[in-house]
């Protein structure tokens, strides 16, 4: 099962990326997790993310790749992984689609992606509901006009990603406004139903 994980900030993605990690024993990759390890552990890859980070810039879409790729070939990700904060853009997405399709995940080229194991989940959860969350978490830069553009960068960004993997057919559209519980069975309905 090789599964992305989408949705706005608040959504409750890692939350549920972990329970589903936990539960079908595959490992939960978030990009802000193996980019920080990266750059700990001092590896290669890591020290040219840290240069990008130390000067306030984006790590480059060709480096978090290569970042991302060399943790998906390491032996615990071999059953299936959970991608989570990557890809964040279309042009993210099909240079990741690229990668997927030299290790065998890919759809080969297939434009309707019918053959290819891959999923793309999005938590869908109104603004409003998201805005109270995320305050309620009573993080000191969460302010609502900070939270209120950190949802209009994330829908100017990922809008255009869902409808890329609605397209090829690969788009699990899943209520997260609801009790955690009743999210994770539905993901587990509508994701084992598919595998």
């Amino acid at each position: 099962m090789h599964l992305i994980f989408m949705g706005p900030p608040g959504a409750g993605k890692g939350t549920q990326a972990q329970l589903l990690s936990a539960l079908w024993k595959i490992p939960h990759i978030s990009t802000g997790d193996i980019l920080r390890a990266c750059v700990v552990a001092k590896t290669e890859l890591g020290q040219k993310a840290q240069s990008y980070m130390d000067r306030g810039e984006l790590v480059p879409d060709e480096l978090l790749m290569d970042i991302v790729q060399e943790r998906m070939n390491q032996s615990d990700a071999r059953a299936g992984w959970i991608l989570d904060g990557f890809p964040r853009t279309v042009a993210q997405a099909a240079f990741f689609d690229k990668l997927l399709c030299e290790v065998g995940v890919g759809g080969g080229g297939s434009s309707s992606g019918k053959d290819c194991d891959l999923r793309a989940v999005n938590l869908d959860v109104p603004d409003n509901i998201l805005v109270a969350r995320l305050l309620s978490r009573g993080r000191q830069d969460d302010n609502e006009e900070t939270i209120r553009r950190r949802l209009q960068v994330y829908r100017e960004q990922t809008e255009p990603l869902i409808e890329f993997y609605r397209n090829r057919e690969q788009l699990v559209a899943v209520d997260g406004d609801r009790a955690m519980e009743s999210v994770t069975a539905q993901l587990q309905q509508a994701l084992s139903g598919d595998s």
